[in-house]
């Protein structure tokens, strides 16, 4: 029997160890059929020499901003998803804050039909819930998505949060559907703008200023309480602040089924990068105190306060980001930078530092996601019979990102410019395509990457597998 593909001489590592180094997979149609040591596999029509790297199942990232339809001057589902394939990353979920918004099922269907005529990896997006729509969950449900998203605060696209009252009622209506929502769960302190622009303080910090952990952390704590009221499950997008593990933390100790993610950046960085990196480092939430992280390392990644890893990749003009004056008034400056090639370069900088096990990144990275989102196990497990999608690696390798402009987004401003590494991404396999190596460059397709029916997949939402 000859099957389409082997990836050979590698080690296999996921959430429960390693296999090899000598190991490999076989793949049939998309699909695992054998994991191993080389001598078990099968015979293969092609045959992908690791060269004695490490593969995982494929990264997850399940906070993006490809910014289609409407602001593809940004970023668009091939850009985006070339970028991911780059980065090592074989699934993205897209953000809804586009023009038009995701809120309905036509706009639903629009970008469905324009990631799979674009998209170079796989792919889900979220429905955003507003005061227009909060009352029709399960249209949404109905239409396709992974999940819903709400606005909390102040964000790109200006859209304004529903009121508690009709949280409460789009909450009992998620619980009904089984699926999760998330929150973006900070907010802007507008006497505390005004109060600086009037004092004349422009400087990036202050940015960071107007959004204190106290924002994030009632946001988490009034959503875990609504959770608990309706039974809902929900998540919390990109937390920035320790003190906000815990509060995840303490309330899975009640019961409630909330999980979070937390980015790169916020583990990598403190506040310091806003004087050393100005505007380019602007983001919502911002990049906290020391403090913060280290609450956020001993709570979060070391607790169980952070469920996974994403980043929250938001490409943007170098005029939006002023980066004629990085250091220019931050209150004319955008929110967001990218961060899809840099998201596995970061964890596996943090695996070689000894700050978390290899295995505990691949599971906070792939299969975590997978499981919050309704698509394990046929993403992030490595199981036979499910999707072979792989993510390659040197976890020893040393390297600086020295000019961002060879990242492939269509905008790359990234604080990460000029930061060294250790760990790269040597090659990218979607369902058995072979979408990025490293000596040859992003080699997929656009239109390879598939819409991911989370309907179809066995997977209780209830009960995500640990």
């Amino acid at each position: 029997m000859s099957v389409d593909l082997v990836v050979e001489n590698c080690t296999i590592v996921t959430p429960e160890g390693r296999v090899g180094p000598g190991a490999g997979v076989a793949v049939e149609d998309g699909t695992i059929v054998a994991v191993g040591e080389a001598d078990q596999l099968p015979e293969a029509d092609e045959t992908f020499d690791a060269g004695g790297d490490y593969l995982a199942p494929g990264i997850i990232d399940c906070h993006i901003h490809n910014r289609t339809p409407g602001l593809e001057y940004k970023e668009d589902w091939e850009t985006a998803t070339r970028a991911a394939a780059a980065g090592g990353v074989t699934t993205v979920h897209g953000m809804p804050n586009t023009d038009p918004i995701i809120d309905g099922p036509g706009p639903i269907e629009t970008k469905t039909e324009m990631g799979e005529e674009n998209a170079l990896v796989d792919f889900q997006f979220y429905a955003v819930v507003t005061s227009d729509n909060y009352d029709r969950i399960h249209a949404l449900d109905e239409a396709g998505v992974v999940g819903y998203k709400v606005f909390l605060g102040t964000t790109i696209g200006a859209i304004p949060p529903p009121t508690n009252g009709e949280l409460l009622t789009a909450l009992e209506q998620v619980a009904e559907t089984g699926k999760r929502m998330g929150f973006h769960e900070d907010w802007q302190v507008e006497p505390l703008v005004e109060k600086y622009e009037a004092e004349g303080k422009t400087d990036p910090i202050y940015h960071s200023w107007s959004r204190p952990p106290v924002t994030e952390r009632e946001c988490v704590s009034r959503t875990i309480l609504f959770a608990e009221e309706t039974g809902a499950k929900i998540h919390m997008f990109h937390l920035s602040v320790g003190t906000g593990a815990r509060i995840v933390s303490e309330g899975k100790d009640r019961g409630v089924d909330v999980t979070a993610e937390t980015m790169p950046h916020y583990l990598w960085f403190t506040e310091d990068v806003m004087r050393e990196k100005g505007n380019v480092a602007r983001i919502q939430p911002p990049i906290r105190d020391q403090e913060e992280q280290d609450v956020l390392w001993a709570e979060g990644i070391h607790g169980d306060g952070i469920d996974c890893i994403a980043t929250d990749h938001s490409p943007h003009t170098d005029e939006e980001k002023g980066m004629a004056d990085p250091f220019g008034n931050t209150w004319e400056a955008i929110s967001g930078f990218v961060g899809l090639e840099t998201e596995v370069p970061a964890m596996l900088t943090f695996v070689n530092q000894g700050r978390l096990s290899m295995e505990q990144w691949v599971r906070m990275h792939s299969t975590r996601p997978a499981q919050i989102w309704g698509m394990y196990p046929e993403k992030g497990s490595l199981q036979v019979g499910t999707d072979a999608d792989f993510t390659l690696f040197d976890p020893d390798r040393e390297w600086t990102l020295e000019d961002r402009h060879t990242l492939h987004s269509k905008n790359t401003v990234t604080p990460f410019e000029g930061e060294s590494f250790t760990g790269k991404v040597t090659g990218t396999v979607v369902r058995g395509d072979v979408v990025y190596t490293e000596d040859d460059g992003v080699v997929g397709a656009p239109g390879h990457g598939r819409m991911i029916d989370v309907e179809a997949i066995d997977n209780d939402y209830g009960e995500p597998p640990e």
